[in-house]
């Protein structure tokens, strides 16, 4: 499990920031930018499950880019977008969404029984965002009540970092 010591950001200075930077500057991509981001995150915030998905607005179905538990979810799964509130927050929008409870999971993500399976009870999806639209969203699960309004701007700052391999995709 990556946890933070305690449930708010840990002290860390700018190292986060500069390891992102370095890992841009690999050849393996997208896997060495999505590891240092799984990385920074989870020894900043904290989470058990993380994982990154692409969405596509033209055939509006989201694609699993990057997960930390490939065996419970794989990469490269695709499935349509719904409606309802998170897709509204999250992907039209563009603001981060938190779901504090195991009922706040419940009640926008059909996979609630595997997240609630892996001990996670609480939600931060942050989008990654580029000219006024959603690419993507950096989704971190742990347990509950974990993530608080105050991780919202660091975590955005992180996400940000995701862009140049999400641009390459499109």
């Amino acid at each position: 499990m990556n946890d933070a010591r305690e449930r708010g950001l840990r002290p860390f200075g700018l190292q986060p920031f500069f390891a992102l930077a370095r890992a841009q500057t690999h050849a393996d991509q997208p896997m060495t930018l999505y590891r240092a981001l799984d990385t920074a995150l989870a020894e900043t915030i904290g989470h058990t499950l993380f994982t990154i998905l692409h969405y596509d607005a033209t055939t509006n179905e989201s694609a699993r880019v990057y997960s930390n538990l490939p065996n419970e979810y794989p990469t490269a799964a695709k499935k349509p977008l719904a409606g309802g509130t998170w897709v509204d927050t999250v992907l039209t929008r563009g603001e981060a969404f938190i779901g504090r409870t195991a009922d706040d999971l419940r009640a926008v993500f059909p996979d609630h029984e595997l997240i609630a399976s892996l001990g996670c009870e609480s939600v931060l999806n942050v989008p990654v965002r580029w000219k006024g639209r959603t690419l993507a969203s950096l989704n971190l699960l742990h347990t509950r009540a974990w993530y608080r309004d105050d991780h919202v701007p660091f975590a955005q700052a992180l996400a940000q970092f995701a862009l140049p391999a999400l641009l390459d995709d499109v």
